[in-house]
């Protein structure tokens, strides 16, 4: 039996977006190659810097086409999961380091509706989601430091994601793999063929001389051309 992959997501991050135009940010992506609107939220708590809330995403979510996929980097985030949702969250994902209680607020997150997910920073092993990870829609690993857009990627990433791809594969889990930072076309290739899903790109994004519009075309025509993989890395991917 040939084995297939599923198409790589693409999900540029409004932190790098014009902030002060983000109808029109919003409305400019909706007929491009974009699959997701990843949309951080910073608290100042959980990481050293502030960026847009619930006021923010109501906004967006009125000219919003595709899903818009929520980062929670806050603390506490059980007490505001139902809101994020009633704001727009079609995916909500928290980050393991700030739930001690994690198995809780991942159903919580499912009973609203929404694709529940948990993030990984740099630092965190992926093994730690072993007995969490058949309940998850998504597990975003962190290639930056959270906190600021516009970081180098760390390089470790590619082996991180290989390592999750394993363990998801291990306990039948089909939560997407998600990357973000510092992801461009020069990674790209890479992070897909370890094992991820869904690429959040910032940066690279909005800040290329072409606009974003072309240069998500330019990552789903690059990413397309994964398609023709040796057997040996396509059977590493999820069936």
């Amino acid at each position: 039996m040939n084995a297939t992959r599923r198409a790589p997501l693409l999900a540029p991050s409004f932190l790098a977006a014009d902030l002060a135009n983000l109808q029109a940010e919003t409305e400019r992506l909706a007929d491009s190659a974009a699959d997701w609107l990843h949309f951080d939220v910073m608290d100042g708590r959980f990481v050293p810097n502030i960026s847009f809330g619930l006021p923010v995403l109501q906004a967006v979510a009125k000219y919003a086409k595709q899903p818009i996929d929520v980062h929670l980097m806050i603390e506490e985030p059980q007490h505001y999961l139902a809101a994020f949702r009633d704001a727009g969250a079609a995916s909500i994902t928290v980050h393991y380091e700030a739930c001690p209680h994690l198995h809780r607020v991942v159903q919580q997150i499912k009973q609203l509706g929404c694709r529940a997910g948990v993030a990984l920073n740099p630092h965190t092993p992926v093994a730690l989601l072993e007995d969490i990870a058949a309940d998850l829609d998504v597990v975003l690993v962190m290639s930056v430091n959270p906190g600021f857009g516009g970081q180098a990627f760390i390089p470790n990433t590619l082996k991180k994601v290989a390592m999750l791809k394993e363990l998801l594969d291990n306990v039948g889990s089909d939560a997407l793999i998600e990357v973000d930072g510092g992801v461009s076309l020069a990674n790209a290739g890479p992070l897909v063929e370890a094992g991820a899903d869904v690429l959040v790109a910032g940066n690279f994004v909005f800040s290329a001389p072409e606009g974003p519009v072309a240069t998500l075309a330019r990552m789903r025509e690059y990413l397309s051309g994964l398609e023709t993989l040796d057997a040996d890395t396509v059977a590493r991917r999820r069936q």
